[in-house]
């Protein structure tokens, strides 16, 4: 085993931890947006549901459905050619953040319709029969009901997504996952994997508190 350098080893490690927060940050407010919206037009478009349209719901889940079992590496090696296309190069963390987005999106919109279907049908009978329509049956009473329930999906997304940025240093997202493989792994220093594991952990932690304190609040 080398011998661990921390003067050489801090620099990287911080670089390291800006790439990971990066990746994290902007693939999940992608990926809420994207998915969000989704799962609201999955829930709406449903047979029987308030803005019933079986072809676009039926498009929607089989996408959904095609794109969810897939592992996130091979998406992330299947979108190079257009992470090039985008950013002009497939290596990065912001490159990094397409997959992320594309997988974490198909994942929020199934969690979100999944929050939305159990909504309490009564209430939404209810807005109905005052008149309401559709939209504001939707984001007045479904959306507000299913917030809780949702924002503790999105704790789990957030959390999903801290693993997943690991996994794209594998393909030159760059991060955590990327010094723990070169610098780590690559050089039988075992310190350094000890620490980004470490990292990794707590990263997860404080994800999984903010999204249960956030929850309890909306919940309240």
């Amino acid at each position: 085993m080398r011998e661990f350098d921390l003067e050489a080893f801090l620099p990287r490690f911080f670089q390291a931890l800006a790439e990971t927060g990066l990746m994290v940050s902007v693939a999940f407010l992608g990926a809420a947006v994207i998915g969000i919206l989704l799962g609201l037009l999955l829930y709406a478009s449903r047979p029987g549901n308030l803005l019933e349209n079986r072809v676009i719901f039926g498009v929607l889940n089989v996408v959904i459905n095609v794109i969810r079992p897939i592992p996130f590496l091979i998406v992330a090696i299947a979108l190079i050619p257009l992470t090039r296309l985008v950013f002009g190069t497939g290596i990065g963390p912001l490159p990094a953040t397409l997959p992320l987005v594309l997988v974490a999106s198909v994942a929020i919109a199934r969690v979100a319709e999944s929050n939305l279907v159990a909504v309490d049908p009564g209430a939404i009978e209810a807005g109905a029969a005052m008149g309401a329509s559709p939209a504001r049956v939707l984001f007045t009473i479904v959306v507000p009901e299913a917030l809780g329930p949702l924002t503790l999906g999105l704790t789990y997304i957030l959390v999903a997504l801290v693993d997943a940025t690991a996994v794209a240093g594998v393909v030159g997202g760059g991060g955590l996952g990327d010094l723990a493989l070169k610098f780590g792994y690559a050089r039988f220093d075992w310190i350094t994997v000890l620490i980004v594991v470490v990292t990794l952990i707590v990263l997860v932690q404080l994800a999984q508190l903010i999204g249960n304190a956030v929850a309890k609040r909306v919940l309240h």
